[in-house]
This record gives structure tokens, sequence and C-alpha cells, in this order.
């Protein structure tokens, strides 16, 4: 091992020979450092108490204390007796056991380093070799597939995972028909199966499997409910929300479900995601300014823009500096995870404290997007709006509205007819000396009026209180007729207005165009990420530690007139196919949504904290093999689903739970939770009362009486509280669940408990799954529960009228997506026998969620199938998928 010798001028000189595991400063120590002491040793020129930390030989030159550690003798060193008692780092957490081992040793061994230290340092030693190096951040070189005679290889994927498979250990068996096709019909549509289509895939695998398998997935992903599940996954990590967060206010927005829908039609067609990527990065840049008259394209393009519009955005009730910059941030954040699975925002406030970028990094990426946000000339979210009506609509609502205001104008004289009338006969009842006077003063406008003419109307109230509101307690004919009339003329007005184009907008982001380069606006550093605060200007690039394999630079167009191209030029170099993160980011997504965690289990975090890939080569492998599919998502879904590893059986057994108790090598397939929406869904779906109307405005959410949001239009009063009104949906709230609205501050309880994103923060890298009691007790009290549940047992009552083991044995079918045994359908028999009983003793009528509930006792026989329902639907076999 070739190790580095501090000079003697600077230190104790160091051994020439250090033990083989010895801890090097490059490696092992400088990690430890850099992510408890540079931010007071060393970084950004900040050297408390003289000691800088950068450098073993600055530490062994120590500061004013002295040195800081004595090179071969651990015991001697101030630094490492200070970090044992947890004195340093000064009020943080005391290092790890680990950590002090680490430190110790390499003092212990004299202090080693990898090379030669520079002399001085510069920016181009900002990171380690080691750094650099980081697996993530290598290129992807496409792997050679193993070679393997094991019958159980399909295709590719298996030979990368039995070749990484521990010898003990060798794929499960597959796992049977019914199991295969609720697991792939879940995992694409995020909905169950049929008992009809298991059946017939059951017919089909028989004579076979292969064909049988081939054509299922083929059927699915050609289902529009491919995309609503798929495009689900995409939200997620996207930061979709339907209204702008930040404050308590939390204000809708009301056209951001055009880039829901974007995004679901994207994964139908299978859109090939390096166009996919660009439009969302750059779709305003693509297309020809002014953005007006657009072709159907060109909405598209611009519709994709709404994934920079998706953070949380408190400017609109509070136009401030800093809420100005934790959008910006946010939105940083969701492109460092979504596109780098990198914490790219943990580099805000200064050098990122585990992985190779600095806080010049974060402003120079943060600099691509700036021209877009311009806080000088900041936008709020109405003021981005891109209006869709077309100069040809304007002018046809032109011509509308003067048409309107004719008849407007009809009704205003008719109305002052009959006000002229009144007064009239008001005058005659007053002193015949005030009556010009007090006709005068009426007419007169009131900002207008003198002090005698306001004496004088006061003094004649009944003239003073006259207006167009107050007709009605004057005359009855005006009672009879009048109002009627003017009623009619409203209605006639109103009626030509609506035949107006209908105006809607895009949520989405865009560029003002500068006319000279000189006013475009200018990225700085910020001291300590504080806005107000700005340091050296930077230019706009990629990681700069990426600079040693490709070019870094985002180039600008200066053109007058023109945006300045940034985000286009970003987006294309992104998707050039040579990127070390983007296509290893999103397969290792896929992956994780097949089973349950990904190859790389931080999706959202491929750098020092986050997980190494459990099979990298599979990983790289699959990324180049899906970049050289055209960045098509569809041919990768085919391979991995019909891989052996895919369709093994879930069940564990003492040896794989001893050899790999976490499944890494995947010798068995994860059992996997339904996710909230899925679950949902799936209820909705069993009940036979899923409306699969596809797109359009979201389902509104309101919130109750007792303060809990569901599904319902907003009937709050003027002060903000729930008043209680139910106005029917008409049906629009079973539809699925990615049309219910995402209100920040008012997720459905079924959601939230079952851990689908709130989206309070920024977006959502990887959803938690938990287990919890509040879980249990949604599954037996909540009010939708029991709704679907009579939903549900209604369905199957309507199918089998009268025979109570055939409605059971139907609600098995329906509720697992296989068929029944003896044994269920008599314990499930019997039970619904028995909730009959109880419900003959105790009449009840069937329950709703929201809205007016029937008071008439539901038959007995009805509600006690729908006790079965419920039953079956809070079931682990409903909620898991094997």
């Amino acid at each position: 091992m070739r190790i580095s010798l501090i000079p003697l001028s600077l230190a104790l000189s160091l051994p020439v020979i250090a033990e083989e595991n010895s801890p090097m400063f490059e490696k092992d120590i400088r990690p430890i450092f850099k992510a408890h002491c540079f931010h007071c040793h060393g970084e950004d020129g900040t050297t408390k108490g003289g000691l800088d930390l950068r450098l073993a030989r600055y530490a062994i030159k120590g500061g004013e204390s002295g040195p800081a550690i004595v090179p071969g003798k651990a015991a001697e060193s101030h630094l490492l007796e200070l970090v044992k008692k947890g004195e340093m780092p000064k009020g943080k957490a005391r290092l790890s056991e680990l950590d002090l081992s680490k430190l110790e040793k390499w003092i212990a061994n004299g202090a080693p380093t990898a090379r030669p230290e520079p002399e001085k340092l510069g920016p181009e030693h900002a990171f380690t070799d080691e750094e650099r190096q980081w697996w993530s951040l290598q290129p992807i070189k496409r792997p050679t597939v193993p070679i393997s005679s094991n019958p159980s290889v399909r295709n590719a994927v298996d030979s990368f995972i039995v070749a990484k498979m521990p010898k003990e250990l060798s794929l499960s068996p597959e796992a049977g028909p019914a199991t295969l096709i609720r697991r792939v019909t879940f995992d694409l549509t995020g909905l169950p199966p049929s008992p009809e289509d298991v059946r017939a895939f059951e017919n089909h695998y028989a004579k076979s499997a292969e064909d049988a398998m081939r054509v299922l997935v083929d059927r699915l992903l050609e289902s529009p409910a491919y995309g609503e599940r798929w495009g689900r996954h995409w939200l997620d990590v996207a930061g979709y929300a339907d209204s702008d967060g930040y404050s308590a206010t939390d204000p809708e927005r009301k056209w951001a479900w055009k880039y829901r829908d974007y995004v679901v039609r994207a994964f139908n067609i299978d859109k090939p995601w390096d166009q996919f990527i660009q439009e969302q990065l750059a779709g305003d840049e693509m297309v020809p300014l002014p953005h007006k008259n657009l072709a159907p394209d060109a909405i598209e393009k611009l519709t994709a823009t709404g994934f920079l519009r998706m953070a949380p955005d408190g400017t609109s009730a509070t136009n401030v500096l800093v809420a100005q910059n934790a959008c910006i941030s946010d939105t940083i954040k969701i492109v460092g995870t979504a596109l780098y699975g990198m914490t790219i925002g943990c580099a805000q406030c200064h050098d990122h404290r585990y992985d190779p970028i600095s806080q010049a990094d974060y402003y120079k990426l943060r600099a691509v997007f700036e021209p877009g946000f311009d806080i000088k000339a900041w936008r709020t979210p109405a003021g981005r709006l891109v209006s869709l009506l077309t100069d040809a609509e304007r002018e046809q609502a032109a011509k509308i509205e003067a048409e309107a205001k004719k008849l407007d104008a009809a009704r205003l004289a008719k109305q002052e007819q009959f006000i002229t009338e009144v007064l009239e006969k008001e005058l005659l009842k007053a002193a015949e000396k005030d009556r010009e006077l007090l006709r005068a003063a009426y007419r007169t406008a009131t900002a207008k009026r003198t002090p005698d003419q306001i004496k004088l109307l006061k003094s004649y109230p009944r003239v003073n209180q006259l207006s167009a509101g107050s007709l009605y307690l004057y005359d009855t004919t005006y009672k009879t007729t009048h109002a009627k009339t003017l009623a009619k003329m409203t209605e006639e007005a109103t009626a030509v207005r609506a035949r107006k184009p209908t105006e809607e907008f895009l949520h989405a982001f865009t560029e003002v165009p500068k006319p000279k380069p000189e006013l475009v606006p200018a990225t700085f550093v910020l001291n300590r990420g504080e806005p107000d605060q700005p340091k050296e200007k930077v230019t706009p690039s990629d990681l700069s530690v990426l600079a040693g394999i490709r070019n870094t630079e985002v180039p600008s167009n200066t053109a007058p007139g023109a945006t300045t191209g940034r985000r286009l030029a970003f987006a294309r170099s992104l998707t050039d196919g040579k990127h070390p993160l983007l296509a290893r980011v999103l397969v290792n997504r896929f992956w994780m949504h097949h089973f349950g965690r990904g190859l790389v289990s931080s999706a959202g975090d491929f750098g020092r904290l986050g997980s190494h890939p459990t099979h990298p080569e599979l990983l790289d492998w699959l990324a180049s093999e899906f970049m050289a599919g055209g960045w098509k998502l569809k041919p990768l879904h085919r391979l991995i689903l019909m891989s052996r590893t895919y369709r093994q059986m879930s069940a564990r057994d003492s040896l794989r739970d001893r050899v790999d108790p976490d499944n890494a090598f995947l010798s068995r397939m994860n059992v996997r939770r339904l996710e909230a929406e899925s679950l949902r869904d799936a209820m909705l779906t069993v009940a036979g009362r899923l409306v699969r109307s596809f797109g359009g405005k979201p389902v509104p959410v309101m919130l109750n009486t007792e303060g809990q949001a569901v599904l319902g239009l907003d009937t709050t009063d003027t002060a903000g509280r729930p008043s209680g009104k139910f106005l029917s949906l008409n049906g629009e709230d079973f539809r699925r669940s990615i049309y219910v609205q995402n209100r920040r501050t008012r997720p459905l309880e079924m959601f939230n408990t079952f851990d689908a994103p709130a989206m309070m923060e920024a977006n959502c890298e990887t959803r938690p799954v938990t287990t919890v009691s509040p879980q249990s007790l949604l599954l037996m009290n909540n009010g939708y529960m029991r709704e679907y549940a009579g939903h549900f047992a209604k369905r199957v009552a309507a199918e089998h009228p009268s025979d109570v083991q055939a409605q059971a044995r139907r609600a098995i079918e329906l509720a697992y997506s296989r068929a029944s045994s003896m044994s269920e359908v008599a314990n499930a028999s019997d039970f619904i026998s028995a909730q009959t009983a109880h419900y003959k003793a105790n009449p009840a009528p069937l329950e709703v969620a929201v809205g007016p509930v029937d008071k008439q006792p539901a038959a007995p026989e009805l509600l006690g199938l729908a006790a079965l329902c419920h039953a079956l639907m809070s079931a682990n076999e409903f909620l898991y998928i094997d």
C-alpha cells in the first residue's frame, strides 16, 4: 500500500508503512470531518480557533490550542480527546462509535493519506478522488449478461439475479395463476381483476403459461387504467397537488389537473422518457413565442412544464422574498430527488456534508431555472397562468359580450322606469315645498350630495332607501309583474353570455424574454442560504463533480427577445444517454414499484447516506436496455414481468429467513400492501361502483362539521366554517382516487392513514409503509368503509337474490380474485345468518359517509350481507398483494 508522508517541516513524519486495513484520510477520515467539522473548521474560509481540518497536515499543524492530532499517538491527540468526551462537535450529537474507532485507529497508525496532499487548496480540490469515484457518479456501462445453466432462468433479469444469489438459495417456485393475475393486474392498473378475467387466465395458463402471461401483460399495458396507476407514481415524485400549500390558507390550484392528465396520457401512449423529461423541464422553450393561438402539440408541451410549478408556492398570499425563495428551493429539491436521485437541496446553505456537491453547485443548478422564476419581477401563481383562449375566440367573446350589454342596458332602462314610477309616488307623499329639492337630492350621485341634500333625504327615509334592491317593498305590482320582467331580462343576458367560449388556463412554467442579455436575472450563492445575503455570482451548469466524464456547462441563448434556452439545453444534456444518474434513478423506481423495494432501496438518495445497489450490474444493464430501447417503459415492464424472478411465490421458509432475512437477493417475491389509492379503488371496484371516466377537474374535497376532509363541494361559510350543507356530486365521488382533489391541508382520512403523501413537503421520494392501529380502526369504523360495504352487498344481492351460500361464494370471489373453499363458504354463510338475525332484532339503515341518510331500516338480510362484505374488505388478503 502506498502511503504519503506529511512533510517534516509541518509536523511529525508519518510512517512509510501502515497496516493493510488502516483507515485513510481521504476515504475514511475526511468524510467524518466534512460531515461534522468543516462547518467551523475549513468551509468557506471559516477556521475557528485557527484550526482547518480539510487536509491531514492541517490537522497535524493544529490551531491556537496546538496540534489537533499527533500521528502515532492517539492518546496525546487533543482532537480525539474532545470528540470522545462529546465536547466536539460543539452543540451536536457525539460521533458514532464506528467513527470514533476509525479516527483513533487512523491516528494510531500515523494519520496516513492515500496520496500527497496539494500545496494549496483550490476549487479543483473541492472533492477527493474517492468522492469522484462514488458508484452512482460513474458512467453507465452495459454489463455482459451472465451465462446461466439454471433451468429457472427465463431472461436477462433472471440471469443477473441468479448469478448474485448465495449458493444456499434458489428462486422460489412459480406462483399459481390466480396469484399471478392478481399481482400483475394490481401492479399495472392498481385495480383487482374480475373473477371472469381470473377464470379466463387460469384456462389459458393451463395450456401455455408463457403465452397467457404475455397476453395478460399486453392487455393490461393497453388499458387506460395503466396510465392512471403509473401516472400516480410519477405524481408522487413530482409533488403533484391541487393547492399551493406553504400557509394555512392553502389556496386551490384550479388548473393543476391538466398536468395530472398530461402525465396519465404520457404513460398510456408510452411517451419516450427522454421526451417526457425534456417537456417537463423546458416544454415552453420548445414552443414559439408568444404563447397564443396554441396548437394541440404546443398545449401539450406547455402543460408538461407544470412539473416545475408543483412545489408549494405561498406568494399568492404572501409575496415576499422568503416565500419566493422557498418556492425555488422546493423546486430544486424536486428536480434533485426526481431526476438525480441525490439530495442536492442539502447544499443550499453549505457544501453537502456527505456527497460531492458544493454550495456553488446548488446555485449553478438553480441558475438553470432562475430566469423562469425571476425574483425581481416575480409572478404570483395567478400571474403565471397561460390562457388557452385564441384570438378568434376572444373576438367571438367580445361580440357576444356586446350583445349581452345591449340586453343589460335595456334591463337597466326598464329598472329605472320602475324606480321612477315609485319615486314619483313617494314624492307626492312629501311636503309640496320639498318635492323638487327631494327629487334633485335623490338623483344626485351619493358622493356629490351636499350636506343639505343628505339631511333632506334622511328626513324622508322611504325616498332615501329606494333602490333596485328594495323596489319590492314599495310596490305590489313590482312583486307580481315587474320583478318577473327584470328577472327574465337578466336570464336572457345570462343565456347570451353562456355562448362565450370558455377560457381555460395552463398551470405552466414559462420564462419572460428580456430585451437585453444583461437583464436576465443573475444567480448568486446565498450566504447560509439566506435570500437577502448574496455573495459571488454563478453561471448555470450541472454538478461539477461530473466534469471529469462530461461537459457540465449549460449554454445560454443571448438573442434579444428570446428565452435563455437554459432549461432546454440542460434537459437535452440530462437525457443524452450519457448522464450517470438519470437512467439509473428511473429504472430503479420502475423496479421498486414492481418489487416493493428498489435495487437501490433509497430511491431518492444515491449518495453516501443512501443504500448501495444490491445488484449493481443488473441496475446498469436495465438502465442501458432502457435507453437503447428508446427510453420506453412498456418494453421494460414486459421484460420484468415475464421474468421468473417476478413470477415467484412469496412464501417464506426458515432457510431464506436465515440466509437473507430482508430478501435482498430476491429468492422469493415480496408481499406488498396496497397503496391508499389502490385500496379505495379496489373497494369501489368490488362494490361495482367505480366510475371510469378519464381526466378533468378533480373530485372536490370539503370539511364536514367534525372538521374531517370528505368528498363533496365546499360549502363553508364566509368565515371558513363548515356549513353542514350537502350538494350531490352526481356520482363523481366514485371516480378513481387519482382524480380526487389533492388539497395539501385536506387529505382524505383513508389516504392519510394508509401513507398517501399529503404533500406538505415538496414531494414524496418513497412512500412509507406503516402498520399502525389507526389503520385497523379506520377499516372498522370509517364511514366510507361502511358505505362501500353496503354497495358491495347490493351488488352481490342483485346477482344472487335469495341464495346465502351463492352470495358468500360470490363476495369472496370478488374480494380476493380467487375461488372460495367449501369451508369458507360455510363459515361466511353462518356469519351472514347470524348478522341477519342481529339486524332483525336491531333494525338499522344502510350507512353513507356524506349526505342525507335514509332513515328507513334496510332489509336485515342486506345488512347481514353488508357485514360480511365489510369484513372481507378489512382482511389482510384484500389489503396485500401476494
